[in-house]
This record gives structure tokens, sequence and C-alpha cells, in this order.
């Protein structure tokens, strides 16, 4: 199968790409390049590509593909609220419009990355797919409205696919270090301290990166009239997790590491449980890493790969990154490419 996968120089595109290869398909990456050189030791292979904007996605550029893989996105909560136009255009609009650019090319397949935070306050009992929506920030809103709208694009000849990831972890040679498990794991082998600014009480479903390239592995090749304008939650009861209880399998992988929970930032009013059936009974998906595995294995990585303090709080924190990248010129206020001589 010919695959479009948008992202593919961002942290889940990264681990993503070579697993779509291995499975037998051919294909071809579409990014705007923003962290494209945000590598922490060797730089990885990457499939061939295409350097382009979301937002400005041509049905030509579409033509010929079998499925569009859907990662680009501004890609997280702290981010949507410092620009929440800029999220709605990217993450809403961009991406309607590339669906149905992609129905008009004659894609017969497109998955869809959403999250599980658009569960929101759901509280303890385990949500599954048809539970009540509750985004609660531009990030979390942007991906019920993406849903929406691409999924009345389905027919016959239109297969979309919405894969609700929960929190995503695990090492990428394009690392992220503004998500839960990566973070504490980097400051704790950078500092020696598992530093929580909540009361630890919330609850988050995760799932690791390599885990969420395999559920997007196994809707390329589901039945389409199955999986059709479908959701699935992708990840595992088993990492349903308080953020103390994150944080104390931090403390296991990176030996000497204390725990410190201040509490400062209050209660987030972002907690969920996730059911993960569906994906297990209709894809034949299960999800084969744990929590301690995932914070072992980047402990293991950081270290060997030499992660510095700097490194990590700029180069691989989104906001950070953009921000950087804009006073340098290289990006304007609505985060398009500045040419240099325009």
């Amino acid at each position: 199968m010919r695959v479009l996968l948008t992202g593919h120089q961002g942290y889940l595109g990264t681990v993503m790409a070579p697993v779509l290869v291995a499975a037998g398909h051919e294909v071809t990456g579409l990014d705007v390049g923003w962290f494209a050189d945000c590598v922490l030791g060797e730089a990885p292979p990457d499939p061939p590509g295409l350097s382009v904007d979301l937002r400005e996605v041509t049905a030509d550029q579409l033509a010929g593909f079998d499925a569009v893989v859907h990662l680009a996105a501004l890609s997280n909560d702290p981010l949507g609220a410092l620009a929440p136009r800029i999220t709605y255009d990217i993450n809403y609009h961009a991406s309607v419009r590339l669906a149905r650019l992609a129905k008009a090319a004659g894609v017969r397949r497109f998955l869809y990355a959403s999250t599980c935070s658009v569960y929101g306050a759901a509280g303890s009992e385990l949500v599954g797919e048809d539970a009540p929506l509750r985004p609660l920030t531009p990030y979390a809103e942007s991906k019920v409205r993406v849903e929406d709208d691409v999924a009345a694009l389905a027919d016959a000849d239109f297969c979309p696919v919405f894969l609700r990831n929960a929190t995503a972890f695990g090492f990428s040679p394009r690392p992220r270090a503004d998500i839960v498990l990566n973070n504490l794991v980097g400051y704790a082998v950078l500092t020696g301290q598992v530093r929580v600014l909540s009361d630890g009480t919330p609850w988050r479903p995760l799932v690791h990166a390599a885990d969420i390239a395999d559920a997007f592995a196994a809707c390329l090749t589901a039945p389409a009239a199955r999986i059709s304008a479908r959701a699935y939650n992708v990840g595992d009861e088993s990492n349903n997790l308080t953020v103390a209880q994150i944080a104390a399998a931090v403390v296991a992988a990176v030996p000497g590491s204390e725990l410190v929970i201040t509490g400062e930032t209050g209660a987030d009013p972002r907690s969920y449980r996730v059911d993960f059936a569906r994906a297990r009974t209709e894809l034949g998906f299960a999800a084969r890493w744990s929590v301690a595995a995932g914070a072992a294995e980047l402990a293991r990585e950081y270290r060997a790969r030499g992660l510095t303090a700097a490194d990590f709080a700029e180069r691989f924190t989104r906001l950070a990154r953009l921000r950087e990248r804009k006073s340098a010129g290289a990006l304007d206020d609505s985060l398009r490419r500045v040419t240099i001589g325009a």
C-alpha cells in the first residue's frame, strides 16, 4: 500500500515510519520540518518526504496514495492554550481540508491521530469510545471537531478511522520532553528528582510510541467495512495510572532518584481512565509496553545518547522550540516558515 505519513519527522512519526515500512508499505512523508533537527544521538533514516506546511497541501500532492496516516498537529495542551487560533487553523481546519483533498484525490483510507484527552474530566470509571466527549482544552476540542467533520465524509470509497491515542511515552530518536513519563524520567536522570507539580491524583492512560505505530499498521489492513468512521482507543488498561503512580515507576527506573510532589499547580481537571477493549476485539491490537518498561528504556537511552539539560528544556520541548524558531525569524506569527530574503 502506498502511504502518505504526515508528521514523519516528529516524535511519533519517526517511530512509525520504519514500522510501516517493515509491514510492507511504501511510505512517503510530509512534514514542515519544525522538529527535523531535534535529534538525540544518531540521526534516524527518514523515508522520502515532501517539505510542505499542512495548510498548503494540494490535491496533486495526494494523488496516487492508497492511504493517508495523519499525525501532523500542534501537539500538546500548553501550546494550544498559548495559540488557540493557530491550533484550530492547523489541527482542525487544515486536517479537515486534508481529508477532503485526500478523498477527492482518490485516497481510500484516512487514519487520523486523535487523543484520549477528548474524554476530559471523566473521573475514575473506565470510558469507552461511545462515552460522552468532554474536551477541556483547544487541543482536545480540535480533535473532536475533526472526528465529527471527517466521519461525515465516509462512504464506500473513503474509509476514515480515528485512533484516540492515550498519552504517548517511550524513546524516539526525535524525543519529546513535554509529555508526562518522558518528562519525569528526563528530570530524574538529569537532576536526581522526580518532580510532580500537581497533587498527583489525576488519572492518565499511557501508551508507548511503538504500540501506537502498531495500532496504525493494524488499521491499514483491517477490512474497511469493519472500521470505517469508527473510533478506537489505543492503549491498555494496565497503563491507566495516576500521576503519582507514574512518578513511582520513574523512581524505580532511576535508582537513587527522589520523588517530590509539590502540588503547586493544584488538582488537574483532566482525569480519565480508558477502556481499550474495542481495538483488541476489532483490530486484534494489543499493546506490548508497560509504563515500567518504558521508563527503563527512556532512562537507558537518555544516558547512552548524552541528554543535556539545555536540550531537554529547549530542543525537545515543543513550546520552547517554536518560540526559539520565532525569535530567530524562521517562523512568523502564524507559524508559517519565513523565506530568507523574501
